[in-house]
């Protein structure tokens, strides 16, 4: 029995079956952009572990610090005895969130963690219950992320009933080139039907869908929903966990709109893959909360801060909120003419992306979604060398998340790669239909 199918038999007896695989490849080390599995198989990477690498694998500076801050102190609990990482962290942070408004930042350990506290301080400073959303969001597995996420399956399937006062607004549809109109209207309807604006606490919203299918919200749309939190006193939470950290050829992806949101999350690619977590925003809206009702034991350990400022330094440095941009240019030049020249061309539907937050549909020759073609060319990419993710409500979006540090040999080899193996799923479900 090989090493990658003895470990997944000791996965399986080992591991619930709710903890789900992409791959039953076993990763045993990285570097920048290239996974080794434990066949010595070698993997590029368009993964990123889910948008975290942006910096690479094991980017040197980042382990560098880790490694001092190992030797120095590895736990306190910033509630007991604080330490000057957390505080260099945010004042970085806050200096880094767009808007000209004081800032203040709370350092937590995941996304969800991000998400649940926001809502905390929303409710807490505007003494209101009622949460919205949008279709198609993910904004966490907790209770009341699983609440806010706008996808059923898998997220939300026998965990329920969930938390309360949450309300879900269709998101502006892509397919129709929606600017929103639509969905500010049936917000109008929710105000009219369901809740109030004055019981409202907040309005949260990913920039770029991530799991959602990266659907990128119309600027026009960020801006009238900015208005109407402002005129109603409603907090505007924007979750930048996904897209945040120059992935959109912007530190985060709130600024190619323009306008200043009330409380930012954000996390992944944060600290290079180490643990860590943040809620930032307006110094009012985040005093709010009274003394000891925020933190945790593990929030913003003194191994996340250090890896979390040695980041910013590396996208400082390596000008990586641009090369975004230049990586995305390239990726949409490259699903284009895939598009144009291959026979396969007719099923590869809206190409799409925002900097280097890159996807494309795969559709049925008739244009509607085709989830088991999106399926067979994920699996058949890591057989191919390629590791490769969807999303999407349909399940048929595949999305790019490879790091910014990519050599460009590797972004173009993995291209060719994602290119064969288009062609080889197609003909082998062809064959199966």
């Amino acid at each position: 029995m090989s090493a990658n199918a003895s470990l997944h038999q000791r996965r399986g007896a080992a591991v619930p079956r709710g903890v789900g695989n992409a791959y039953a490849v076993y990763a045993k080390s990285a570097n920048n952009s290239e996974i080794t599995d434990e066949e010595g198989k070698k993997y590029i990477d368009f993964a990123g572990g889910i948008a975290v690498v942006n910096t690479g694998h094991c980017h040197p500076k980042v382990i560098a610090a880790v490694k001092a801050q190992v030797e120095q102190l590895t736990h306190a609990c910033f509630q007991v005895t604080p330490y000057e990482p957390y505080i260099r962290l945010a004042e970085r942070i806050n200096d880094m969130v767009p808007g000209k408004s004081p800032k203040k930042t709370i350092f937590l350990t995941t996304g969800a963690e991000a998400v649940e506290n926001a809502v905390k301080i929303a409710r807490a400073y505007t003494k209101r219950s009622g949460i919205i959303a949008f279709s198609g969001a993910f904004h966490g597995r907790t209770m009341m992320g699983m609440a806010l996420t706008g996808k059923y399956a898998p997220y939300k399937i026998g965990f329920g009933p969930f938390p309360s006062d949450v309300y879900h607004v269709p998101f502006p549809d892509p397919a129709l080139k929606d600017d929103g109109a639509a969905a500010l209207k049936h917000l109008d309807y929710i105000f009219k039907a369901d809740i109030g604006p004055d019981n409202v606490a907040a309005i949260i919203i990913e920039p770029v869908q991530g799991e959602g299918g990266f659907n990128i919200v119309p600027f026009s749309f960020m801006k009238a929903l900015r208005e109407l939190c402002t005129k109603h006193g409603i907090v505007f939470i924007v979750d930048e966990i996904q897209s945040g950290f120059a992935r959109t050829g912007k530190m985060f992806a709130v600024e190619h709109s323009g306008i200043e949101p009330d409380l930012v999350t954000m996390a992944k690619s944060m600290a290079g893959g180490f643990p860590i977590s943040a809620v930032c925003g307006k110094a009012e809206i985040m005093d709010a909360p009274a003394p000891g009702g925020l933190g945790g034991t593990y929030a913003g350990s003194p191994i996340g801060c250090a890896a979390a400022n040695a980041v910013i330094d590396v996208m400082e440095e390596e000008n990586l909120v641009e090369r975004a941009n230049v990586i995305g240019k390239r990726m949409l030049e490259r699903l284009n003419d895939m598009k144009r020249k291959n026979s396969f061309g007719n099923r590869i539907g809206d190409i799409r992306g925002l900097g280097a937050m890159v996807a494309c549909d795969l559709v049925k020759s008739d244009g509607t979604p085709d989830a088991d073609l999106t399926k067979a060319v994920v699996t058949k990419a890591a057989e191919n060398g390629l590791v490769l993710l969807s999303c999407g409500v349909n399940a048929n979006v595949l999305r790019f998340l490879m790091p910014l540090t990519i050599p460009e040999k590797q972004l173009e080899a993995g291209f060719d790669i994602l290119e064969k193996t288009i062609g080889q799923a197609i003909e082998a479900t062809a064959k199966v239909a």
